[in-house]
């Protein structure tokens, strides 16, 4: 762990290709965990899930369910990529994959609360009229130097979702390429980067496996590239670890275009 300064690009890079993401806890807002998979095998820091009652929120034990199978492929890319990360789930995604905003809200105080020092968002909102929701609690990360990554649509990358389109979000497409050691950036969108998130094969609910397509899939692998990092340089705010990674990323080229990209 290296002293609370500014890395050169040589440092930073390295910590991209050496950093395991060791000491960095990493909230998975998704469909539940199923932590003893056998893509994963590890203990989760907390499992949890936020549900509706009498018309109130309340969090209360996960209870080790995975109710989709989305967020254990999730938390599956990110114990791929930074292994000595520490995952948390918070269930907000139903048995049909969807939720609502505050649900979903609620569940990121609730990381917050709990001090994780990223949030992987799979998932998107793009009801402007819950625009501010969503803003609260990512300025509230942001004040807090907590990463938010998020993924962004599936049909077309160019859709106003949220949280992807703040700017201070680490927001992320899917790129059909075979390494998942890379990752690049695309200048003149707010979804700046991507990763390898077309015919990924993942840990899915009840054990098995599944091929998926996906920028749901292409998040996690930032959210573990910035485990790496910042197990490495821990003091890292979010807009200069979003710096870094813009300055590290591969350029975003047609060759790499998955199908929700028209350009």
């Amino acid at each position: 762990m290296m002293a609370d300064r500014w890395p050169d690009l040589t440092e930073a890079k390295r910590a991209l290709a050496e950093g395991s993401g060791h000491g960095i806890r990493v909230a998975v807002l998704d469909s539940g965990v199923e932590a003893g998979h056998p893509r994963l095998g590890i203990k989760l820091v907390d499992d949890l899930a936020v549900v509706a009652e009498h018309r109130r929120l309340h969090v209360v034990k996960g209870g080790e369910k995975d109710s989709f199978g989305h967020g254990t492929a999730v938390a599956g890319v990110i114990h791929e990529i930074a292994p000595e990360a520490r995952i948390g789930s918070i269930r907000v995604l139903g048995h049909d994959n969807t939720s609502r905003t505050s649900i979903i809200g609620r569940a990121a105080e609730e990381a917050l609360d709990r001090d994780y020092q990223i949030i992987n968002c799979s998932f998107g909102c793009g009801v402007e009229q819950q625009v501010l929701d969503y803003k609260s609690w990512v300025d509230a990360a942001y004040l807090k130097g907590v990463h938010v990554v998020a993924a962004c649509d599936n049909i077309d990358f160019s859709k106003t979702e949220w949280p992807a389109y703040f700017p201070s979000v680490v927001a992320v497409n899917m790129a059909d390429t075979r390494d998942g050691e890379v990752f690049f950036r695309q200048r003149d969108t707010l979804v700046e980067f991507s990763a390898r998130g077309v015919d990924v094969t993942v840990a899915w609910a009840g054990g098995g496996e599944k091929v998926v397509t996906g920028s749901s899939f292409a998040a996690p692998r930032l959210a573990g590239m910035l485990a790496r990092l910042l197990s490495v340089f821990p003091e890292l705010s979010p807009l200069e670890a979003k710096a870094i990674l813009q300055k590290l990323a591969l350029p975003w080229t047609k060759k790499i275009a998955a199908q929700n990209v028209w350009w």
